[in-house]
């Protein structure tokens, strides 16, 4: 057998599963972010993930076809194949937007101009030997209170650790994805590597119709991203609702991708070369493919045949994990926006849905609504009986179930 060639061997399906979700996920992120600011370093690490992933799905599929021993086991672990593919998909997607820099098949300066909407500011950092960052661990840094940026992901000699925990140590040559606001990012870039963060210019679009494409594409990205969270919510929590969240996204990503079609053919006669369109058509459809694999995570809570053990397990073994917590009456968070309550920089995490309960009324209605408020913002506020689902740190997620306990 070849170096390359991949055998069966015995691994842990929910440790495969883990992995790859929370490998798909930094995907998505290193790609739109080496896409945007032009950076082929990121795009480098996006190709070397999309193989690791590669391998990660065949030891999956592997493992849960060694599992199959008759048509009631094949019936259970068809959402796990459906989970394995979306994460596929997703990886298969971001190899083909990191392209985009490393072909230098490049984007318009409009999509430069959207930097601030798009995306948060990510960057690539070594941590050279006399940085003041080095031999500390992320939680005695205090970076995301006093900067508001994050380590994703560090890149060692032994494979990648995601989601760093306030126990993980910085050492010298560790490769560190950091994600923040620029402000807070120019800083610890020049902490980490010595040299000053040069930020990207941002030039205002000249064409309305090359805006509009524009605009779609970072609506497309945003909703991509929030239907993800939301599939493996619904996975998580075995929960129909949060599912059919998912397939309304899915439709609202498809609608602007149609949009997209129409403002680009618009703008391609007012460019002075429409093969420069070339970028944002590849990323538009990778996108759209990314909100397919969304709801090809959902696929089985959507269809009735609910959530596999094995899946469940694997979006809590995750190192992003993902959590479902109710606001009591006398919380400190029932009857405060996320906003007064400074959620995300109190605990780290992000809300990516709300279930408003029977407890308090439509913040903006004045009126009861038992709806899902997807993607909510610091100006939604809450009451005792919502539901939150919420993505980020185990400690965060700890952080946040006390801000929603009683009193």
């Amino acid at each position: 057998m070849a170096a390359d060639d991949v055998g069966y061997e015995p691994v842990g399906v929910v440790e495969v599963l883990a992995e790859m979700k929370d490998t798909s996920e930094l995907l998505i992120d290193l790609s739109y972010s080496a896409v945007l600011f032009g950076n082929e370093e990121l795009a480098e690490e996006v190709l070397e993930l999309e193989e690791r992933m590669d391998l990660l799905q065949l030891r999956a599929r592997m493992s849960l076809l060694m599992a199959a021993r008759n048509p009631s086991d094949a019936e259970g672990l068809a959402p796990v194949l459906g989970v394995v593919g979306a994460a596929e998909k997703i990886s298969d997607a971001a190899g083909d937007i990191a392209k985009i820099v490393l072909e230098d098949i490049g984007l318009p300066d409009a999509m430069r101009a959207t930097l601030p909407e798009a995306v948060e500011t990510l960057v690539r950092a070594t941590i050279v030997p006399d940085s003041p960052l080095a031999g500390r661990t992320l939680g005695d840094m205090n970076l995301e209170t006093e900067t508001g940026v994050r380590a994703i992901a560090i890149r060692r000699p032994d494979g990648w650790l995601f989601n760093p925990g306030p126990e993980t140590t910085l050492t010298v040559d560790d490769v560190v994805l950091f994600r923040g606001p620029e402000a807070g990012i120019t800083e610890v870039y020049a902490d980490a590597t010595g040299d000053a963060y040069a930020s990207p210019t941002a030039p205002e679009p000249a064409i309305d119709d090359l805006e509009r494409a524009v605009d779609s594409i970072v609506h497309m990205k945003n909703m991509s991203e929030l239907a993800v969270d939301l599939a493996y919510g619904a996975v998580l929590f075995d929960a129909a609702d949060v599912a059919e969240e998912v397939l309304n996204l899915e439709a609202e990503v498809d609608a602007l991708q149609s949009r997209f079609e129409a403002w680009t053919l618009r703008a391609a006669g007012r460019v002075e070369d429409p093969v420069s369109l070339r970028g944002l058509v590849r990323l538009a459809n990778a996108t759209e493919v990314i909100s397919d694999a969304a709801l090809e995570i959902s696929e089985g809570v959507l269809r009735g045949l609910g959530t596999h053990p094995v899946v469940a397990e694997a979006v809590r073994e995750s190192d992003e994990v993902i959590v479902r917590t109710t606001v009591a009456a006398d919380a400190m968070l029932a009857d405060t926006t996320l906003g007064d309550a400074m959620v995300k920089t109190e605990t780290g995490m992000r809300v990516i849905a709300v279930r408003r309960g029977q407890d308090g009324p439509d913040a903006d209605t004045g009126t009861h609504d038992s709806g899902w408020v997807v993607s909510p913002g610091p100006e939604t506020r809450l009451h005792g009986g919502d539901v939150l689902i919420a993505k980020g740190t185990r400690d965060g997620a700890d952080r946040l179930a006390a801000l929603a306990a009683a009193g």
